[in-house]
């Protein structure tokens, strides 16, 4: 298979990013630039062996189609790790893709994946068009309302800083007096918000938060010294560290903070599809074919243990 660098020209900040642990979380100590990406059309998809047990929960017009119509919201190129185009300009690729593979392996079904536009997304699962959306699709309370999660991914925002920066990202305190660019009305930004208000709570000089227009910008702010950080999500970060070289995760934080965050398969609420999937999930974790995919993604900061069925998500605000 070819194997190339892509670098991340552009960072797409998701509305539907999910979050994390409550907590920080210190940054990976593997280094990420050692990791290469497939990113050929012909590339094979990490599957695993059908669970007889588990495919009977399925519906039975489900199990009996014989196929798992999976929406993912990646149209027009995506959005590396997590859904984009392969060096073909038309195949879908990415840990999104693979979730999906996956998952259909495990429950006996041929993925059928169609990718479109966020907004479709939803609306395709309203409509019966997808029978489950996998997009980086972070579970809230406000979402629970509509759609069942099946979780298969922490939600992370990261701290990227100069390579060799020496900095060490682990609450409120290390970003006093910093200067941390983010983007405008996103959910990193209020949660910079709301560290420097605990800084300047505790007596200590709050964050400088900067803002561009532009991820070439912001990258050549961070480079030139002119800002310490940059704080965005996770997988995009780390897929710049790893194609740039230029760059370091110097901690991570849940994009919900505080409260913790997951990311989740997503299915109409109560069609009877959640559980199948994720006992799917939790057979791919036991038998390591989960690990794998995260790890061919550079993703293994975002594992989780077991897939749970609708946990505590974002707040409604």
């Amino acid at each position: 298979m070819r194997k190339r660098w892509i670098a991340v020209l552009g960072v797409v900040l998701l509305a539907a990013a999910a979050c994390a642990d409550p907590q920080t979380q210190p940054a990976e100590s593997s280094d990420p630039s050692v990791v290469s990406f497939d990113t050929s059309a012909g590339q094979k998809h990490i599957t695993s062996a059908k669970v007889d047990s588990i495919a009977a929960e399925l519906p039975a017009a489900v199990r009996e189609s014989g196929k798992l119509v999976i929406g993912n919201g990646s149209a027009g190129g995506g959005l590396p790790p997590l859904g984009f185009t392969a060096d073909d300009n038309k195949t879908p690729i990415g840990v999104e893709i693979d979730v999906a593979y996956l998952v259909a392996s495990v429950l006996g079904l041929q993925a059928e994946i169609d990718t479109t536009s966020w907004e479709n997304l939803f609306l395709g699962l309203d409509s019966g068009k997808y029978q489950v959306g996998i997009s980086n699709i972070g579970v809230s309370e406000l979402r629970k309302e509509k759609y069942d999660f099946a979780t298969y991914r922490l939600g992370l925002h990261a701290f990227e800083a100069k390579l060799g920066s020496g900095l060490k990202i682990t609450g409120p305190a290390d970003l006093s007096g910093k200067n941390v660019a983010v983007g405008s009305g996103t959910l990193q930004e209020a949660i910079l918000v709301d560290w420097n208000k605990q800084n300047v709570a505790a007596g200590r000089k709050p964050a400088n938060l900067k803002y561009y227009q532009q991820a070439a910008d912001t990258y050549l702010a961070l480079q030139s010294g002119r800002i310490d950080l940059y704080l965005g999500p996770n997988p995009t970060a780390s897929y710049h560290v790893a194609t740039q070289h230029k760059t370091e995760i110097v901690g991570t934080v849940s994009s919900s903070y505080p409260v913790q965050g997951l990311v989740g398969i997503t299915t109409k609420k109560d069609n009877g599809l959640v559980k199948p999937l994720a006992d799917a999930l939790n057979a791919a974790i036991a038998d390591g074919s989960y690990a794998k995919v995260l790890a061919k993604w550079g993703l293994q900061a975002e594992a989780v243990p077991k897939s749970l069925i609708n946990p505590p998500g974002l707040p409604k605000k």
